[in-house]
């Protein structure tokens, strides 16, 4: 019952914002940034909640993602395939993505990215614990694709710069 509520309250937000602004690209970019905006605050619930403890490389947090936070916050757990031959770039693959249940992309929206507001959770809860990321839609199911894919690349650790003198 929650998850369909959220689910419909997701879509008014993300009509209301094809109605304030002129395009798709512009939707994408509030997604975005409102996602980032939660990751930032949902990392704290998220490490009060689930014991984990800091990940030691790129593979775990990929596990963290998609065996925990997935599961705790929507209910699913993604698949995680197509690592890079390096280890810093991988796929979560979303056999369905409960933010577009009774979803349908009108033609005139065709380069919106419906769900972009996970991207910048991930992103944003991420930077919190010194990860810079890069995150994005590959493939979306609702714009024809048989699975929803989310392509997560590690791009640095962060460092703490503190103010001079306070170590």
């Amino acid at each position: 019952q929650n998850s369909e509520l959220f689910t419909l309250t997701y879509g008014a937000l993300v009509t209301q914002l094809c109605k304030d602004y002129e395009n798709d690209e512009d939707v994408n970019k509030q997604l975005d940034k409102m996602g980032y905006n939660i990751g930032v605050r949902l990392i704290e619930d998220f490490l009060a909640r689930s014991n984990v403890g800091r990940c030691h490389d790129f593979r775990e947090t990929a596990d963290v993602i998609a065996k925990i936070a997935f599961k705790m916050y929507l209910g699913i757990t993604p698949s995680i395939t197509n690592w890079s031959p390096g280890g810093d770039e991988f796929s979560l693959i979303l056999e369905n993505n409960p933010l577009v249940d009774f979803v349908e992309l009108p033609d005139n929206h065709s380069s919106l990215i419906y769900s972009n507001l996970l991207c910048g959770v991930l992103r944003g809860a991420l930077e919190m614990v010194q990860m810079a990321v890069d995150v994005k839609f590959v493939q979306d199911t609702l714009k024809g694709d048989s699975v929803t894919e989310i392509r997560m690349k590690f791009l640095r650790r962060i460092e703490d710069n503190l103010p001079a003198g306070e170590e």
